[in-house]
């Protein structure tokens, strides 16, 4: 059945003018009646439709960019390409084509992430662009397909980059979705052949896709090595930062003091585990080999440089920024893998003998 503006005017206890007036934000509404109608808003799942459906088409020039962690290299990267190209900076020749585009920081929160996408759908937004990995939860899942429904159903383009697509909308996105797997199981098969056996990981927040995906493919390396008996003793999990890297590899070396290399989710909390290799009196790669993954900037000039899996996160951005402008054409089937590149440097060595 559908919503009508009166059904949100009778839940929020105020006449149907006062909802329009707070939902177009074109004349002063008391904070407590705004905070009332947009409760009302979001139970209902309001949009406008029926007559006024023109008007409901996403027609703005909002762009609206979802991140887990501005601050984080690897969003920042893929935001700011993608944003180029939205703004217009990226593609030349496009006079008057450009849109706004809003980088929204979740802080890797589902309900914040449930929100900016109800805000965005208020908005009309032309296109949304969600970055990163996904939570793990079903119960968020079918709350994310609907409301992408909802947003795709009103004429908004829905581009993942770096994000698997979801089970029940695949037929609603173009996704760019990395080769996490891969380029894990081909970082763990490179510190295998130079003859390390005792191999510590960090991981990152169990509950996310980026995670379970880089954590299959380091065991399907051991496996196939047949080293997999014990993975559970030499993993530890933990956010995707500094100071997790440091702590989980003392926690590594509390537990397993023989371990000669250690594989880190990222190249964040590859740093925070080379201190703490070093804070414990061991060499980098000569007494413990350390490696990342994504290849941040910094990545080349850590001391060593850092072994690490390339991403294209610049290149996948400003894609994404492409397919949400729809200046490119979508993947087939609406799913493309982006291949992930081993880059060997000084932190990873063969393990020293005797």
């Amino acid at each position: 059945m559908t919503v009508t503006l009166a059904d949100v005017a009778a839940r929020a206890r105020v006449s149907p003018a006062t909802v329009s007036r707070v939902l177009n934000g074109n004349y002063p509404v008391a904070a407590t009646t705004r905070e009332r109608v947009l409760r009302a808003v979001d139970d209902l799942d309001y949009v406008l439709n029926g007559p006024a459906s023109s008007l409901a088409a996403a027609t703005s020039d909002l762009v609206g960019i979802l991140v887990n962690d501005i601050a984080d290299p690897f969003f920042g990267i893929m935001a700011g390409a993608a944003q180029a190209e939205i703004g217009g900076s990226g593609i030349t020749g496009r006079a008057g084509g450009e849109k706004l585009a809003v980088v929204c920081n979740t802080g890797g929160s589902p309900a914040r992430e449930l929100n900016y996408l109800t805000l965005l759908q208020r908005q009309r937004a032309a296109a949304v662009v969600l970055t990163g990995g996904a939570l793990e939860d079903r119960h968020h899942q079918a709350a994310m397909a609907a409301k992408l429904t909802k947003l795709a159903d009103a004429g908004t383009r829905i581009v993942f980059c770096g994000r698997p697509p979801l089970p029940d909308s695949e037929a609603l996105v173009a996704s760019l979705a990395f080769d996490n797997r891969g380029g894990a199981r081909r970082l763990t098969e490179h510190l295998l052949h130079l003859g390390h056996r005792r191999i510590g990981y960090v991981a990152g927040p169990a509950e996310r896709t980026t995670t379970r995906h880089r954590l299959e493919g380091h065991r399907e390396a051991l496996r196939d090595a047949g080293l997999s008996e014990g993975a559970e003793q030499f993993t530890v999990h933990g956010p995707y930062d500094r100071r997790s890297g440091f702590e989980a590899t003392l926690e590594l070396l509390r537990r397993e003091p023989d371990v000669t290399a250690v594989v880190a989710a990222n190249d964040t909390v590859a740093l925070g585990a080379a201190a703490a290799v070093r804070e414990q009196g061991l060499r980098i790669p000569e007494d413990i080999s350390v490696a990342g993954f994504d290849d941040l900037p910094f990545s080349v000039d850590a001391t060593p440089a850092l072994t690490t899996v390339r991403l294209p996160l610049a290149e996948a951005g400003a894609r994404a920024g492409r397919l949400a402008m729809g200046t490119e054409t979508a993947p087939p089937g609406g799913v493309a893998t982006i291949a992930a590149e081993l880059m060997v440097r000084g932190s990873t060595a063969p393990p020293r003998r005797g």
